[in-house]
């Protein structure tokens, strides 16, 4: 679904937190990446040489002062619950259906499918903190919505590849809905995964990801599916979508994390495709729960914008987990020995962002 996140005039050109990741709806841009390039060549353009060092210490003196106020927004979201407008949630055994759309190796598909496969208690034992138990925290939504006790449980299911780029290397937003449509069309979220070299409407510019949903006739019944869209952001905008594993485009140059999985691109992948999984389990239809707008709503994770571990603040994902070995960062254990970095999730019974670390 959509977001326009309230304090994205508080962070101009000085930070890189995932903003720009709060992933969009078809309708609603988010962050906008194009706003970044635009200022920064007003200021190239405004500035000759002599004067650009005075526009570099303005930028920072902006950096210093939107530090307070990110708090002050902060804080001011965590003493407000997500509403509830009253809408379906997702109920029962939802397959999740990944249609990979473009070259991925088998070992990257391998990352992605064995999260899907963690988010289940009854997967293969993983120790803590696990991804099973990130998941958990999208119940105490379901627990508010309902006086019953309503369940939602994901498992992995198809997986189509289309490794020919059927409909070519550049996409629409109805286009990914077709191919979305290629998965199952009862009880099911499919996600739509692209490759590196696939460009797609808005990737980059304003978004990193999408989730909706689409009605359908099924034995003459109306259903509806959701979907999900995620891109591999590798070789297009890695300082944007595959933040905090590549160096920010803009803001703090610190050294980016190593990633779990050593691959920059699946592995931001997982971490939008994460916050994307939360948003739709809390909020599938567009009324579910969420701050804001229907057409541009904070949701269960886009609520707690670059957080991955305690102590995070703009610029700075948390203090993470690290991998004594490889130095890999994470904060979640999956199946078959995976480590993964998953974001925060607004906690409806402690108004406060929730962190595995």
């Amino acid at each position: 679904m959509a977001l326009t996140f309230p304090t994205q005039t508080a962070f101009p050109l000085c930070i890189n937190t995932r903003l720009h990741l709060l992933h969009s709806s078809p309708h609603q841009s988010l962050y906008s990446i194009s706003e970044h390039k635009a200022v920064k060549l007003k200021i190239e353009m405004a500035f000759p040489t002599i004067f650009k060092l005075f526009a570099v210490i303005y930028l920072l003196n902006v950096c210093i002062a939107s530090r307070a106020t990110t708090n002050s927004l902060v804080e001011d979201i965590q003493t407000q619950l997500l509403k509830y407008h009253k809408g379906a949630l997702l109920q029962g055994r939802i397959s999740v259906n990944l249609i990979w759309y473009g070259k991925f190796t088998p070992s990257q598909r391998a990352i992605v499918a064995d999260f899907i496969t963690s988010l289940s208690p009854s997967s293969p034992s993983q120790s803590q903190p696990s991804v099973a138990a990130w998941w958990k925290i999208t119940e105490k939504y379901y627990h508010l919505a309902s006086s019953k006790k309503p369940s939602l449980s994901l498992y992995l299911n198809k997986q189509i590849l289309d490794d020919s780029y059927s409909i070519g290397k550049s996409l629409t937003q109805n286009q990914l809905v077709d191919l979305a449509s290629k998965g199952e069309q009862m009880n099911a979220i499919n996600v739509v995964l692209t490759a590196s070299d696939v460009a797609v409407d808005g990737f980059c510019q304003n978004r990193c990801g999408t989730h909706g949903s689409k009605s359908v006739a099924v034995k003459g019944k109306n259903q509806k599916f959701a979907y999900i869209w995620v891109g591999n952001s590798a070789t297009q905008c890695a300082g944007y979508c595959a933040w905090p594993f590549h160096q920010p485009i803009y803001g703090p140059q610190t050294s980016p994390l190593i990633a779990p999985n050593n691959d920059v691109g699946v592995d931001g992948m997982v971490i939008n495709l994460a916050s994307l999984l939360a948003g739709t389990a809390t909020n599938p239809f567009g009324n579910g729960f969420y701050q804001g707008t229907a057409d541009a709503p904070l949701e269960a994770a886009t609520a707690c914008p670059g957080v991955y571990a305690k102590g995070a603040y703009p610029g700075y994902a948390g203090d993470l987990l690290v991998e004594k070995t490889s130095g890999a960062s994470y904060n979640a254990h999956g199946a078959n020995g995976r480590k993964y970095v998953l974001p925060a999730i607004y906690d409806p019974s402690t108004s406060k962002c929730s962190t595995l670390v």
